[in-house]
């Protein structure tokens, strides 16, 4: 992965102490992080460590039992995820979140809608007014001939894309996106990856993503968390996660220790 630069000033996003138990069990047990403006940083574990809740406790879909998390310098906790949403944090989901029933265009005109708080308004002048808009998302993502495709109809890395265009339809300027490449084949990884790392690029995002595959990880995060049970157990560069013995250890077996000769099919 080519060196970026990442913008040295306040954090974008800081979570400290977060908390958030289900009965007995501690889903998260006290994350604390940062995540400076324009950073791709990746966020992996087990299945079960706790990644997907944290992404919930974050974008306001589950409200956590302790701790604060400050974005763009204002505290969000507690807050409704459609607020969070409208103070420019994008998330996709671990299962993809669309309308089946509606087209591409039409669901990324949902969001449209609800990110200028017009969203009981589905008129046509309404509908009309911002087509273009929603069409112009979907070129973006890759899907510029694809709008009146109805989404049940769509082929599954697809629909990753539409869920993808309905989120930047918000303007953030963070993407949280839970296991965005889970179900697609090694090709369709690779693009939406490369999709994401340009729309970063062009739109200066920060990016903080879950994820399973090592290799996507190795090539598109700046930094890593890991989170083991709940707890984070580490964080750095790629080249100081892959080297920590401790998240060796929970990783064992599970193709952690990635090289990139592999991925360019020279023999190891």
């Amino acid at each position: 992965m080519a060196e970026r630069c990442i913008v040295d000033e306040g954090p974008l996003l800081e979570v400290r102490g977060l908390r958030k138990a289900f009965g007995q069990v501690q889903a998260v047990a006290g994350v604390s992080f940062r995540l400076r403006p324009g950073e791709r940083c990746a966020l992996i574990g087990p299945n079960g460590a706790g990644k997907s809740t944290l992404m919930h406790l974050l974008a306001g879909q589950l409200r956590a039992d302790e701790g604060s998390v400050s974005f763009r310098g204002a505290p969000i906790a507690g807050l409704a995820a459609h607020r969070i949403s409208r103070r420019g944090m994008g998330r996709t989901f671990q299962v993809t979140a669309v309308f089946g029933s509606l087209t591409a265009a039409e669901n990324v005109l949902v969001a449209l809608l609800s990110h200028r708080q017009e969203s009981r308004s589905l008129s046509r002048v309404a509908v009309a007014r911002l087509r273009g808009a929603a069409l112009a998302h979907l070129a973006d993502v890759g899907l510029g001939d694809r709008g009146d495709a109805v989404c049940s109809t769509l082929p599954f890395g697809d629909l990753k894309r539409v869920e993808l265009a309905v989120a930047l339809a918000g303007e953030p300027v963070l993407l949280l996106l839970d296991e965005p490449t889970a179900g697609l084949a090694p090709g369709e990884r690779l693009e939406l990856m490369e999709l994401v790392g340009r729309l970063v690029g062009e739109r200066g995002l920060s990016v903080l993503f879950t994820e399973h595959d090592m290799d996507v990880v190795f090539e598109h995060a700046d930094r890593i968390l890991v989170l083991n049970r709940g707890t984070l157990i580490a964080e750095g560069s790629p080249a100081e996660v892959r080297g920590n013995p401790q998240v060796q250890a929970v990783y064992l077996g599970e193709g952690l220790v990635y090289d990139a000769r592999h991925r360019e099919g020279a023999s190891p």
